[in-house]
Formats: structure tokens, sequence, C-alpha cells
């Protein structure tokens, strides 16, 4: 890397001075319109509502939200996305949003080419089809027409951009595991009681017992997390009755879920 030259120092001010500014403010009646059309917004408590709403500014002033495949999304759409990018990190805070920089938004579920070589060092190639994917610090894609799904159902235990954003999270301590950034002592306890639950699950799908959670969370332990992030928010009743020390960390984490929820 080349060393740092004087020439270099007022453009790194100017990129931090850019980086620092402060989010403009959001349009009240656009917020308000965009919160009573979401039941996981609207039922927020004001504290919370608040603390979202900052993390909104921010989202919309450092993301580039990119519609394709000829999608068209208007302010109250983009805002929306924000706004349920940014639910699991009402308690988080702000970190939550470090290392990525793009939302890309499908109109419906979209094709990717998945790679993945064997023990025998085989490569195997295949097309597969996604509603949502998040990795490390590319951007985090969604397709459109399941976060409205998710939204007109908000009670079903899915919620497309809540579990994309459980991946972003959990990467963020350099580990896509299941395990995000904790504290030491809460970390042992959370990675003990994720454990044991996910084990115990997959024991379930691997007998083909069914489950009441999606068992898709059988994939991985990360996929695990994500999965029950999504509970937590829109099924929360249901996850504290299946798992109950996973949804005592969740609620730790995400914070509360309100009366209408439950």
């Amino acid at each position: 890397m080349a060393p740092l030259v004087a020439r270099d120092v007022p453009l790194i001010q100017s990129l931090l001075r850019w980086w620092q500014r402060t989010p403009p403010p959001l349009d009240d009646a656009l917020w308000q319109q965009t919160c009573r059309h979401c039941l996981w917004l609207s039922t927020l408590s004001a504290e919370r509502e608040r603390k979202l709403r900052a993390l909104v500014e921010l989202f919309l002033q450092r993301k580039t939200i990119t519609p394709v495949a000829g999608l068209e999304l208007d302010a109250g759409q983009r805002m929306l996305l924000a706004a349920l990018c940014c639910l699991p990190l009402i308690e988080f805070g702000r970190e939550g949003l470090h290392g990525w920089s793009e939302l890309v938004v499908y109109p419906d579920a979209f094709r990717v080419r998945q790679t993945h070589t064997d023990a025998a060092g085989v490569l195997h190639e295949w097309d597969d089809e996604l509603i949502g994917e998040a990795w490390g610090s590319g951007p985090l894609i969604l397709s459109w027409a399941d976060v409205q799904a998710d939204i007109a159902d908000p009670q079903a235990g899915f919620c497309v951009a809540v579990h994309e954003m459980a991946h972003k999270i959990d990467a963020l301590d350099g580990a896509i595991d299941g395990t995000p950034p904790l504290p030491r002592e809460w970390q042992r306890q959370w990675a003990r009681d994720f454990q044991q639950a996910y084990d115990a699950f997959c024991a379930q799908v691997d007998a083909e017992v069914e489950t009441v959670i999606d068992p898709y969370a059988a994939e991985a332990p990360e996929e695990f997390f994500a999965v029950v992030s999504e509970y937590h928010f829109s099924a929360p009743e249901l996850l504290a009755e299946t798992m109950p020390a996973v949804a005592a960390h969740l609620r730790r984490f995400y914070g509360p879920v309100e009366a209408a929820l439950r």
C-alpha cells in the first residue's frame, strides 16, 4: 500500500466530514403513512419508534437502494424498506449498518448460480431461486414481492428483510456462524443455548418430524439464527413455546415485541 502523502489529507478529511454529517430528517407525513401500513412499525412504543426513525434517516443517507429488473420504488417504498432493514437494529444500534453499502431490490424471487466443491474435489454448479441474500460485505438483496407478502401477513413467522439483516449483523464479528457480536459472557450463554436448540431442531428435521418452525432453519447455524429472528418479530409466542431459551436471548438482543404481535 502506498504511504499517505500530504495531498491525500484534504480528501480524507472531506470523506470523514461526509460520513459524519447529520442525515436529513424524514418527511413526517410520509413516515407516519409508512408506519400505518406495517404492523411491525405501527405497534412500536414511542421510544422504540424514535430510535427506529433515527436509524432510517441514517440508512437512507448512507445506503444506496437499487431497484432492478424494471422495478420502480417511490420515496415511501424506499422508506419502508429502510425501516424493515433497521427493525432488528433498534436496540443494537447504528453499528449494525457497518460493512456494506447497497440494498438491491428485485421485483420477485431471483435466480443465482450456486457452486460447491465436495470432499472429492468435484465442483457442482446449479441455479437456485432466492427471495433474499446477504453475505459478508456485499449488498443486501431482497424480493419486493416477498417483502409485501410478509407485511400483508405479519404474524405468519416470515420477514425476509429481518432474515437478511440477521446475516449482516452476524457478519459484524468477522464470522457468519449464528452468533452476533456480544459481550463475552453473554456470547458464551448464547452459543450454548443456540447450539442445544439447533441440534435438537436438526434431529427433528432429520427424523422427518413436522416442525412448527420453518425447517430451513436446520440448514446451518447462521440460517437457524436468521430464521428464529424472523419468528421473534412475526410469531414470538410460537417461538417462546417452542424454544424458550432462544426466545429469551432474542428478546434481550432485539428488544420486546409489542403486545399486538403476541
